[in-house]
C-alpha cells in the first residue's frame, strides 16, 4: 500500500495509537505499508516516517518534480519491494584497538543490545537496491584522546578472545528475515585494515562523511569539533564522483543554500 498524504489525518482513523495498532496488524499479514509526505507547513514529518516504520515499508519526502521521479520511477523497485525485513546491524569493537567509539546519527533508531537477537523486536526494511551506511567514530587505543566514557568501576576488562585475527578490529553482524519469514539469518563480517587518511579514501567515503558533518552542523551536535559549512562543502565538492543520476550534486547545492542562511542569519544577528 503507498499512502500519499500530509499526515493530517481528520477522516476515519486519526488517533496516532489506532492507526500504528491497524498498520501493524496488517503488516502481520504480508501488507507493506509505504508512505510518501507531501505539501508544507502542516507536514507530520515524524509521524509519517513512524507509520512507514511501523508498517514494513519506507518514507520519502516528495518536495519537488525531481524527488517524485527518483522515489516512483528510478528507485520503485526499492520503495515498493521489501526484500530484508527486521534488518539490525550490531557493530563489536576490539577493545585493545578501539577505546572508544560512537555512532554518527540514527539517534531515532537505536536498539539496546539485547534486542539484536529478539527476533519479536521491530526492525529496518530494505528495499530492493538499497544501501544503508552507518558511520562510527573511533578513538584508537594509540591516540593521546580520552574517550567521553570513563572506565568502569565496578567491571574489570575482560580478556579478548583469541580466535580472531591480530589485525581485526571489530565485527560487523548483520540479522535480517526474509519477507515472508519469521526467523532471522545472521551474517557476521570481520574488518581489517591499516588507519587512511581522509583525502586517501574513496569518493563514496567523502560523501558520506560530507552528509554526516552536514546533519551534525543542522543538529547542532556537541561532537561538531572543528567541522563547519566551508570545509564541509569542500568535502563534498571534492567526492562527486561519477555522480549520474545528480544525487550529489543536489546535496552540495542544499549544502551550499544552507551555508548561505547560515551567514546570513549571524548577519542579522550581529
Amino acid at each position: 500500500v503507498i499512502l500519499a498524504t500530509d499526515g493530517d489525518f481528520n477522516v476515519g482513523i486519526s488517533s496516532d495509537q489506532e492507526l500504528v495498532k491497524l498498520i501493524e496488524a496488517q503488516r502481520e499479514t504480508g501488507i507493506f505499508l509505504t508512505v510518501l509526505g507531501y505539501g508544507m507547513g502542516n507536514l507530520k514529518d515524524s509521524k509519517l516516517e513512524k507509520l512507514a516504520n511501523k508498517g514494513n515499508g519506507n518514507y520519502a519526502y516528495i518536495d519537488n518534480l525531481q524527488e517524485a521521479n527518483k522515489v516512483l520511477v528510478e528507485e520503485l523497485g526499492a520503495t515498493l519491494f521489501t526484500i530484508a525485513k527486521d534488518v539490525k546491524l550490531q557493530v563489536e569493537f576490539n577493545p585493545s584497538m578501539v577505546k572508544g567509539y560512537r555512532l554518527v546519527g540514527y539517534e531515532n533508531r537505536t536498539l539496546e543490545a539485547k534486542d539484536f537477537n529478539d527476533d519479536k523486536k521491530d526492525a529496518g526494511e530494505m528495499g530492493a537496491g538499497h544501501s544503508v551506511t552507518a558511520i562510527y567514530e573511533l578513538v584508537i587505543s594509540d591516540e593521546g584522546i580520552k574517550p567521553k566514557v570513563n572506565p568502569l568501576k565496578y567491571q574489570k576488562n575482560e580478556e579478548v578472545s583469541g580466535d580472531f585475527s591480530p589485525d581485526e578490529f571489530a565485527t560487523i553482524k548483520i540479522r535480517y528475515k526474509e519477507p515472508k519469514e519469521s526467523k532471522s539469518k545472521l551474517l557476521l563480517m570481520p574488518v581489517t585494515g591499516e588507519e587512511t587518511d581522509l583525502a586517501k579514501t574513496s569518493d563514496d567515503f567523502r560523501f558520506s562523511a560530507a552528509v554526516a558533518q552536514f546533519g551534525m552542523i543542522l543538529s547542532r551536535s556537541e561532537f561538531i569539533g572543528t567541522s563547519d559549512y566551508e570545509n564541509t562543502l569542500s568535502l563534498a565538492r571534492n567526492a562527486k564522483g561519477t555522480d549520474l543520476e545528480a544525487y550529489r550534486a543536489e546535496f552540495t547545492r542544499i549544502l551550499e543554500l544552507a551555508s548561505k542562511l547560515d551567514s546570513q542569519r549571524k548577519t542579522v544577528k550581529k
